[in-house]
């Protein structure tokens, strides 16, 4: 992996004309949203933060599933600049947003070609009779006010299988980029990370992340904090 400099980033990123995104918690921290894995993040100090996030605890601990979701919620957490800048990029690119984070902040920017690959926080519903809640609704009770059902966020869950039109959409998104830019993630979390070998072959890949991330082919490497990469350069 090649190491370069912010403006070699920003030189590439400026010069392509159809860019995938590939964003991880890395984004949102500026927002106020901690990321899951490090030791400030939501998991730290939590026993089994698999097992909280699972579709068992869902269905066979629901209190303690529901106390767990509601720690991930950061309802006054609005866009930064990482966000929004994407946005601008879409007025004059090709740009594509394929997202690990549930925290729907691409959306509330304005995202317009947006995957949300793991659902969204903020997109509820009634297990029971299927309708719609306000998350704000959810986050007071997980039981619908209208027929008792369990109210649960459109995310995935552990023991769940992804959106296939999800995966459908980012492999496409992926295979026709001339350039892919990974942002804010360790890239590990799988099948996320596999949607890199849908890039083609002539695809540039550059990463931009606070550590290393482990890929099988060539990319260019920047080690920064994406906000500043964003807020100052692009």
């Amino acid at each position: 992996m090649q190491t370069i400099d912010t403006q070699q980033a920003v030189s590439l990123i400026e010069q392509a004309e159809k860019i995938t995104f590939l964003t991880g918690a890395g984004v949102s921290t500026a927002s106020g949203v901690p990321d899951y894995r490090s030791l400030s993040g939501s998991y730290h100090g939590i026993e089994q933060p698999e097992y909280l996030l699972s579709r068992t605890c869902m269905l066979e601990e629901p209190e303690k599933f529901y106390s767990f979701i509601q720690t991930l919620y950061h309802p006054n957490a609005k866009p930064n600049r990482i966000h929004l800048n994407m946005v601008d990029l879409q007025k004059t690119k090709d740009i594509w947003i394929i997202s690990q984070n549930i925290d729907g902040l691409h959306a509330a920017a304005g995202t317009k070609n947006l995957v949300e690959f793991h659902g969204n926080l903020y997109d509820c519903y009634c297990r029971k009779c299927g309708q719609k809640v306000l998350a704000e609704m959810y986050v007071s009770s997980d039981r619908h006010d209208r027929c008792g059902g369990q109210i649960r966020p459109n995310i995935v869950l552990y023991e769940e299988g992804l959106d296939e039109q999800a995966i459908t959409v980012s492999i496409q998104a992926v295979s026709k980029a001339e350039l892919i830019v990974i942002v804010g993630t360790s890239f590990q979390v799988h099948p996320f990370c596999d949607l890199i070998h849908y890039a083609t072959d002539t695809a540039k890949i550059v990463v931009i992340n606070q550590t290393s991330v482990q890929l099988n082919r060539d990319a260019y490497f920047l080690k920064q904090d994406a906000l500043k990469v964003f807020e100052n350069s692009l």
